[in-house]
């Protein structure tokens, strides 16, 4: 039985992931480590708290003694971390926060690593740290992107005829990040380097597009806008909402994170991007159908311009034909799919039967 030890489990994306692994392999046995600060929900593991598989350690992953702790006790043979702080307002608000959090504790967990996993000037087998990462290391895009020509046109993607602009972020491109959030997640990136670097430690890091889903915070901009549309309220939409995102169903997402811990090759990078760019106020415009289907016509979703965001990012867009050739993943989910599955579940869970 191999033993992964996940961190952030009671979050979106990774209450997601932990799901999935223990859906997909038998043999696991999950450690799920959390903080359940504010983003953080024991409900999202709701039923799996009684698997035979599964253990849950309240604890800081900034904590190198607890995280030292966790290793030998459990001596799990694969990390996958997830916890971090996420939301780029609260890191303009809080940067020290972000600087203690997403790189103080990737740095206590590569220790902790480095320490159970070294044996005789190597690494034992089997071993590998995954670091979950974000689009936004890369900065941002002009507004317009650069079409591809028609060669290399593909069909692959479920939002658009093609999902890789000329101008897409590869894997080798310079980390330019613009906001604290994203500074502290490209740091984060630069520590898990370095320790393959110098000690050789096996890790692997992913890069995500905009996760969207069932069980995701309402900070964010899917469900804060579902919650705006069940209360009446309208939803503020920054500047002109031109900003455009790449969206990526968090299935699909955690299927990527799997695969990079199965076929990634140590000390590289993977990008998990959606192929489904579109603008916020697209987006919106998506959402309001999606919420007048599910409820009949009874909900409607109103918008407020509010002032931009400092330094908002005008375009993400990640080329992920590197994680397609050889990890096999492409997303699978169409967003308008997507998009009616999360409503659903949205709403579900606002009348109280989920």
């Amino acid at each position: 039985m191999q033993t992964f030890l996940v961190t952030g489990g009671a979050g979106f994306i990774g209450s997601n992931f932990i799901r999935l692994l223990l859906d997909e392999c038998d043999d696991a046995f999950v450690v799920n480590v959390d903080l359940l600060t504010y983003a953080a929900d024991p409900c999202n593991l709701a039923g799996v708290e009684g698997d035979g598989r599964y253990a849950f350690v309240r604890a800081d992953a900034r904590d190198a003694s607890a995280m030292a702790g966790v290793f030998s006790r459990f001596a799990p043979d694969v990390v996958i971390h997830f916890a971090a702080e996420s939301h780029v307002d609260r890191s303009i608000a809080h940067p020290l926060l972000f600087q203690e959090t997403n790189v103080g504790a990737t740095v206590a967990l590569l220790e902790a690593a480095r320490s159970h996993w070294e044996r005789g000037g190597g690494f034992r087998d089997g071993c590998m740290f995954v670091h979950v990462s974000t689009d936004e290391v890369y900065g941002d895009l002009p507004l317009e992107p650069v079409r591809p020509t028609a060669s290399r046109a593909s069909t692959s993607s479920a939002c658009a005829p093609c999902p890789w602009d000329v101008d897409a972020f590869c894997e080798d491109a310079s980390l330019r990040p613009r906001s604290p959030y994203a500074a502290s997640k490209a740091s984060a990136e630069m520590f898990v380097r370095s320790y393959g670097e110098t000690y050789g430690l096996p890790a692997v890091v992913v890069r995500c597009s905009n996760n969207y889903g069932p069980h995701q915070h309402e900070e964010k901009l899917i469900p804060k806008a579902i919650a705006c549309a069940l209360s009446g309220e309208p939803f503020p939409l920054y500047g002109s909402g031109a900003n455009v995102r790449d969206w990526l169903y968090v299935k699909d997402c955690c299927r990527g994170i799997l695969a990079a811990m199965r076929y990634g090759r140590a000390g590289e990078a993977y990008n998990l991007a959606g192929g489904c760019a579109m603008a916020n106020l697209q987006l919106i415009d998506a959402l309001r159908a999606a919420l007048r289907d599910a409820s009949a016509g009874r909900l409607a979703l109103g918008i407020e311009h509010v002032a931009d965001r400092p330094g908002h990012d005008r375009r993400y867009a990640m080329n992920g034909e590197k994680a397609a050739a050889e990890l096999g993943w492409r997303p699978e989910m169409p967003f308008a799919d997507g998009l009616r599955t999360t409503v659903a579940w949205y709403l579900r869970r606002y009348f109280g039967e989920a």
